[in-house]
Order: structure tokens, then sequence, then C-alpha cells
């Protein structure tokens, strides 16, 4: 009987584990933003290339493939 691979490592978890957590980051410094609306400079700048910065990371863990076999 063939032994199944599962699709991730740990490394994989790990790594899609730290790219949730600069998601939420930057989700809580747009929420930090006491401009009205949050149209201050964390609310429409930091906030969002944070967050975009970690799904960029969680896509990076995702197609993350270890050298081992």
């Amino acid at each position: 009987m063939n032994n199944p691979q599962f699709a991730f490592t740990k490394k994989n978890y790990i790594l899609m584990l730290i790219g949730i957590g600069i998601i939420t980051l930057g989700f809580i410094i747009i929420g930090m933003d006491s401009a009205p609306h949050g149209f201050g400079f964390l609310g429409l700048t930091l906030g969002p290339i944070i967050t975009l910065a970690g799904f960029i990371f969680e896509f990076y863990a995702i197609f993350y493939r270890s050298e081992k076999k």
C-alpha cells in the first residue's frame, strides 16, 4: 500500500500561523487609528500595507516546499 503524503509539512503550518499573526497585526493597527473613521496614516497607509504583506506571506507559506522528500 502506498504511503500517503500530506500536502503541508509542519513548517508550512508554522509559516501560516506567522502569516495569520501578521494579518491580525495589520487589522489591529488599522483599528488603532485615532482619526475619524480611520482616515489617518495608520488606517489608510500603514495598516493596509502590513495586512497585504501578511496575505503575501500566506501565499508563500502555502506554496513553500521543503527539499526533503
